[in-house]
């Protein structure tokens, strides 16, 4: 049984090291190949996917695989950036809802229901829109819509922290709220909280494709994926298919791994499944 347990646990740990390296591979080749994607030559313009162009090539002759590796990379980058500010921002309106008092909940906790009341996708389209668009215009409109639902289970774990017999007991020996806070409140967030920050990459990424392919995120001269499927809108009638599907099995794919990655890392830091 404990060999068992072991191995179990033991592998969740080797698939989320395997996904994390495939995720840094593609960030990386995305970044060495920016300049490739760039490449135009109309001499091999609309080639379809061969030994030389693996993913063809689209109607001025650009490589597809380095202009899709390329916009994975930087939704990958867009991904970590606006997920590490979306997890920070509901880690701390969390803690504050659950801390500060009867008023900064209820406001905490209206400002939740706002924003999670609104459909999402037109949330990052707006907060987008009023950031001028671009790559500030995606990293607010992203960040600033991703946070509630962490918030939300952030602030619920506080309040039963709060009442856990132990930090009742700590506080009547006198313990003071910055220690009590810092040795039995934080990490027992810890899991939650890294859990929440690796789950909301792959809604990050797919947020800003989605906002970058209606026309309100990333500018089209970038090889993003939302611009690469955008424009293959028009060619796909003509049988140019490799400009649509590639590009977009790619972005699933990575999505995909960033959610194996995330519930992998909740099950080895839920402590029940350690004796499953």
């Amino acid at each position: 049984m404990i060999i068992g347990n072991w191995n179990r646990r033991k592998s969740t740990a080797v698939l989320i090291a395997v996904s994390v390296l495939l995720l840094a591979g593609v960030m990386t080749a995305g970044i060495l190949l920016s300049g490739q994607a760039m490449e135009t030559d109309f001499s091999r313009k609309n080639e379809a996917p061969s030994a030389a162009f693996l993913f063809g090539t689209d109607w001025m002759g650009r490589d597809m695989l380095a202009r899709t590796l390329t916009g994975l990379s930087l939704s990958i980058r867009i991904g970590l950036l606006t997920a590490a500010v979306s997890s920070v921002l509901a880690l701390l309106l969390g803690i504050a809802a659950a801390t500060l008092g009867r008023k900064a909940d209820a406001v905490i906790s209206w400002a939740i229901d706002l924003c999670m009341g609104i459909p999402h996708i037109l949330l990052v389209m707006l907060i987008s829109l009023a950031f001028g668009k671009g790559f500030a215009g995606v990293v607010a409109g992203v960040s600033l819509s991703h946070w509630p639902s962490l918030a939300r289970v952030i602030r619920s774990e506080v309040l039963q922290l709060r009442q856990a017999p132990y930090v009742l007991t700590a506080e009547k020996l006198g313990v003071s709220r910055l220690r009590i806070a810092r040795r039995h409140i934080f990490p027992h967030l810890l899991p939650q909280f890294l859990t929440g920050l690796i789950l909301q990459f792959p809604h990050a990424i797919l947020h800003e494709a989605s906002i970058t392919f209606l026309g309100f995120g990333l500018p089209p001269e970038q090889p993003a994926i939302g611009v690469i499927l955008s424009e293959s809108m028009r060619y796909l009638t003509t049988g140019k298919w490799w400009l649509a599907v590639f590009p977009g099995l790619s972005l699933v794919l990575v999505v995909m791994l960033f959610a194996v990655t995330g519930n992998c890392l909740r099950r080895l830091a839920d402590p029940a499944s350690a004796h499953q």
